[in-house]
């Protein structure tokens, strides 16, 4: 069996950054690719707004992507395409399948930076007629954007995630007519740039606290059943009302894709559906590191390259044998937060703590405390939910961190 020095699988954003920097830190790598190309769903995002933070330009996906490809090969790295790892094991043995057969390799470490997928209508269970003309928004861009194909003519739109509005836009350009969004919660889950660029600026209705409740078509989507949801997210009887389409996009959120993760043994968080990590990146398993959209999902491409960056200098830390102080802090919060990362922390270095809140918050203060000891109070103007942030407790204060690190919001 071949051994390598670290194994990255995925060559997204999140697996080409680390695979770059694990280069750089001169730690040889083999980066498996399931697709055909490198650049993971970049490829596919032809409007721009990326590389503002790492390329201080705005860029679109693929000219983004191309920069992190480009330097991929001007060094060297070994890669593999149209391969998928079948297997991952806790001895950090990899097997993988591609047009040239079955494979085995034992790394030293691994990176999984395995991107995530979209939810599904049998995801989400919405009744009615199995009709052509479902899909999920990002397959849908994938249509229009690569293969040049224009999926529907009176479209609408499940869910106000980012994809679902920068869909919204682009069906839009492509003439089809986008007749209106509906989001369940009461709020829009994109970034507020995605909605006045996308929707207010076509004058694309948003229907709030809204869902499907029923796709009618026979053959194709004909039309579709439309209900007002109370505080508990179900249908409110007699609200319901019929829009005429013949397509239906689900943005409805995505879904870190986990599976081999999860057969390894490694322990999942089921709060990001992703591997539970320390401030290293590093899973349950030593040695197998996560980073990107299949650890929890971003709002910002640039910060998927950034945790890639991160790992590869935790997976450089873990090749020399740098080690962990010993200790295992657990990073605890009230129930205002969707998730916090990492999990666990020890005291051997500042810490970036990153983290969601359940519902939109104004005016309040994020109170970080160990014990009874409050370490850290952040006054926050807003909070949404969309939007992921970010706190870094230097090592001063990592200093003053007893049992727990709990997060809460006062207001």
């Amino acid at each position: 069996m071949r051994h390598v020095k670290c194994v990255v699988i995925g060559g997204g954003s999140a697996g080409l950054a680390a695979a770059i920097q694990l280069k750089k830190y001169n730690v040889d790598c083999l980066l498996l690719e399931k697709e055909d190309v490198l650049g993971g769903i970049l490829n596919q995002c032809i409007h721009n707004g990326f590389g503002l933070t790492r390329f201080k330009e705005e860029l679109t996906g693929p000219s983004y992507a191309e920069r992190l490809v480009s330097e991929f090969h001007d060094l060297g790295i070994e890669f593999e395409l149209d391969s998928t790892v079948i297997k991952l094991n806790s001895d950090k043995s990899i097997e993988y399948i591609n047009p040239k057969g079955v494979h085995k390799v034992q790394a030293e470490s691994i990176v999984l930076a395995l991107g995530a997928r979209e939810r599904t209508r049998g995801n989400i269970m919405i009744p009615g007629d199995r009709s052509v003309g479902v899909w999920t928004a990002g397959s849908a861009q994938k249509y229009l954007n690569i293969d040049g194909y224009c999926v529907g003519k009176r479209v609408f739109i499940l869910g106000s995630g980012d994809i679902g509005l920068i869909m919204a836009r682009r069906m839009t350009i492509a003439k089809a007519k986008v007749v209106g969004v509906a989001e369940i919660m009461p709020y829009s889950n994109g970034l507020t740039r995605n909605l006045v660029q996308c929707l207010y600026d076509y004058d694309i209705p948003l229907y709030l606290s809204t869902t499907i409740t029923r796709i009618n078509g026979n053959g194709r989507v004909q039309s579709i059943e439309l209900s007002r949801v109370d505080e508990n997210l179900k249908p409110i009887s007699g609200t319901e009302f019929n829009i005429e389409v013949d397509t239906v996009l689900l943005s409805v959120g995505l879904i870190p894709d986990n599976i081999i993760t999860e057969n390894a043994g490694i322990e999942m968080d089921p709060r990001t559906k992703g591997p539970k990590i320390n401030q290293y990146y590093e899973t349950s398993i030593p040695g197998i590191f996560a980073c990107g959209n299949g650890l929890h999902i971003h709002d910002v491409v640039d910060f998927v390259s950034e945790e890639g960056d991160m790992v590869a200098k935790s997976v450089e830390r873990y090749l020399n044998q740098l080690g962990k102080s010993g200790l295992s802090i657990p990073v605890n919060s009230d129930s205002n937060f969707i998730y916090v990362l990492p999990q666990t922390i020890d005291k051997s270095q500042a810490v970036k703590l990153k983290f969601r809140v359940k519902r939109p918050l104004k005016n309040v203060k994020v109170v970080i405390r160990t014990k009874d000891e409050i370490i850290m109070t952040l006054p926050k103007t807003q909070l949404l939910p969309a939007e992921l942030e970010m706190i870094t407790l230097p090592l001063p204060l990592i200093d003053k961190i007893q049992d727990e690190v709990r997060l809460e919001i006062i207001a």
